[in-house]
């Protein structure tokens, strides 16, 4: 297996029209920090894009901003900060769960596998803030879509496509991310003692209200005694004593004082130190309390006003269709987040498509890598991808 180091868009059309040559499978990486997120492949070569770093244009006045593929998450957020901006759907820092050092992630490995933190409650996923792209096709063609505006379109949305995908559509060079203010200040806020159910009631009341909180939360008692809901509010010092009023007029109890904890939230760190597999769900927030019982026996933790669900529970044939079959009911998707090797190439990682959807995600594969040359097999082992 060779490794090729591209340091430029013309290498990478190079080691695609290449492995197309020679009908060859090539693993695309960045940090490499996720490698273990999803179904093991089995390449022949790897092209490292991690060389495609550095700033392309920042226009802070627009709140655009162009990197290379490769560039590390804490690189743009550093440059942006000192403009007080920040990227809205809040990065996660996965790599951890997997052995990877801190803060190692490059804003198209993110990208790709959606990676989107607590902050997504308030500003939405990654895939609203991916205004455009260059990539290069299973083709070995470069191109590019989308562009440095937020506007409606018609047709694929390829860069909302391209967001989820795995890696599997193709090769991401360089990309324009739609930033968001960073806030005066920001304050946390609590009601402990409370049941798993009410708390997730509670959170889906203060998401519904005019407060754009920032931060949603429940962590049940069984992970995190006591168990509280928490709510992060932001904005100007007299924005935040408006705010506080109205939160405690929606529950009385709200109480001010948690440290942030939210970015560790939005990266599973409460559960990284755990044995057991670790499952991420998306569902609806509406939907969230209903799987309360049927998630008993699992450490867990709800963010995002229960739209995101983190669960420590061992993988097996039955525990898998029980969390795949409750994110269907839930109008959501279940992913094996952590698992060991073999699980991930025995279990469905993510969630089953019916008949009708694969035929069509297997269309749009082919339709961008007809030879399934770029990372065959990370998501379904017929080659198929499903977007975000």
């Amino acid at each position: 297996m060779a490794r090729i180091l591209a340091q430029t868009e013309a290498d990478v059309v190079d080691a695609v029209r290449a492995a197309r040559e020679r009908k060859s499978t090539l693993e695309i990486v960045g940090a490499g920090t996720k490698r273990e997120l999803g179904r093991p492949i089995a390449c022949d070569d790897v092209l490292d894009l991690s060389g495609l770093s550095g700033i392309v244009s920042y226009e802070p006045d627009e709140l655009v901003i162009t990197v290379k593929a490769g560039t590390k998450i804490v690189e743009i957020e550093h440059a942006v900060a000192r403009k007080n901006q920040r990227l809205g759907f809040g990065p996660a820092d996965w790599g951890p769960l997997y052995g990877a050092a801190p803060n190692s992630a490059t804003i198209g490995g993110v990208l790709s596998a959606d990676a989107s933190g607590s902050l997504a409650v308030r500003y939405g996923r990654a895939r609203n803030h991916l205004l455009g792209f260059r990539a290069v096709n299973g083709f070995g063609e470069a191109y590019k879509a989308g562009g440095k505006v937020v506007k409606n379109v018609t047709g694929f949305d390829l860069p909302k496509l391209m967001c989820g995908a795995f890696g599997t559509l193709g090769a991401l060079t360089e990309v324009t991310l739609r930033l968001v203010p960073s806030p005066a200040r920001a304050m946390l806020f609590a009601v402990r003692g409370v049941e798993a159910r009410e708390g997730l009631e509670l959170l889906r009341r203060v998401w519904s209200s005019p407060l754009e909180a920032t931060g949603l939360a429940c962590i049940p008692a069984a992970l995190k005694s006591p168990g509280m809901a928490i709510v992060r509010l932001e904005g100007t010092p007299t924005s935040l004593a408006e705010k506080t009023a109205i939160l405690k007029s929606i529950h009385a109890a709200f109480v001010e004082g948690e440290a942030d904890i939210f970015e560790a939230l939005g990266n599973g760190t409460l559960l990284q130190s755990d044995t057991s597999d670790i499952w991420r769900l998306i569902v609806a927030p509406a939907e969230a309390g209903k799987g309360v019982d049927e998630l008993s026996g699992s450490k867990w933790y709800a963010d995002s006003a229960g739209g995101v669900l983190w669960l420590a529970r061992e993988a097996t044939k039955e525990s898998a269709q029980q969390l795949h079959e409750f994110a269907a009911r839930a109008a959501g998707t279940a992913v094996l987040a952590r698992a060991s090797r073999e699980v991930r190439a025995t279990l469905p990682v993510f969630s089953p498509e019916d008949e009708t959807r694969a035929a069509l995600t297997s269309a749009v594969k082919s339709a961008f890598d007809p030879l399934q040359i770029f990372n065959p097999g990370r998501m379904y082992p017929s080659e198929q991808v499903a977007s975000c």
